[in-house]
């Protein structure tokens, strides 16, 4: 099994599995991919969504602060009832997928 391993480049476990799943299920469903048990989840920011995050990141922050922090962001998304919630992380992997730094 080591061998096998080595030659397709993967673990160990990888080859143990499809090998288990091919005894089990038969070669038709050891050369398809697993089906999803938990439906996949839809984003929360879609497109236009995003492009309010970084319109409302790119404006002056609110008075007293200098710069937007990721909760401010979230709770203004809230606020302009753009999303109905929304966490700081997400706000935070949304701007840097976009690489907007805000200082």
């Amino acid at each position: 099994m080591f061998d096998n391993a080595g030659r397709c480049r993967c673990h160990i476990n990888t080859v143990a599995n499809l090998r288990q799943r091919f005894v089990e299920e038969g070669i038709e469903a050891s050369l398809e991919r697993n089906k999803r048990e938990i439906p996949q989840i839809k984003p929360k920011l879609d497109g236009k969504k995003e492009a309010r995050l970084i319109a409302i990141a790119c404006s002056q922050p609110p008075e007293g602060y200098c710069i937007w922090t990721m909760q401010m962001l979230a709770d203004k998304m809230v606020e302009m009832n753009i999303v109905e919630s929304v966490s700081d992380s997400t706000v935070w992997r949304t701007l840097k997928k976009t690489n907007l730094s805000l200082t």
